[in-house]
């Protein structure tokens, strides 16, 4: 059985705080977006089922803690757009 602390280990090497910079960039569009559609209400499930869908639309990039990140080559519009598609979709259901 393994603990919360050992989900993230290999080999002895606590690899939990490598994240995928695109969740914090989806999650401030997703803000946006949602604001700018008037607020519809949405199930905290379906919120998170279209933050795993905006996600998923797009290449991860990974960085892990005390990362430099010199260039971000997924534009803002891009983000946008996969945030807004994926609460769009899930609304839709």
């Amino acid at each position: 059985m393994s603990t919360e602390s050992s989900r993230y280990l290999i080999a002895g090497i606590d690899v939990s705080d490598i994240r995928n910079r695109n969740e914090v960039r989806i999650v401030e569009k997703m803000r946006e977006v949602i604001e700018q559609m008037g607020n519809p209400a949405m199930e905290p499930q379906a919120l998170r089922d279209a933050y795993a869908l905006a996600l998923n639309r797009l290449p991860a990039r990974y960085k892990q803690g005390g990362t430099i990140v010199l260039r971000e080559p997924i534009r803002e519009s891009h983000l946008r757009e996969a945030a807004a598609r994926a609460i769009k979709q899930v609304l839709s259901k």
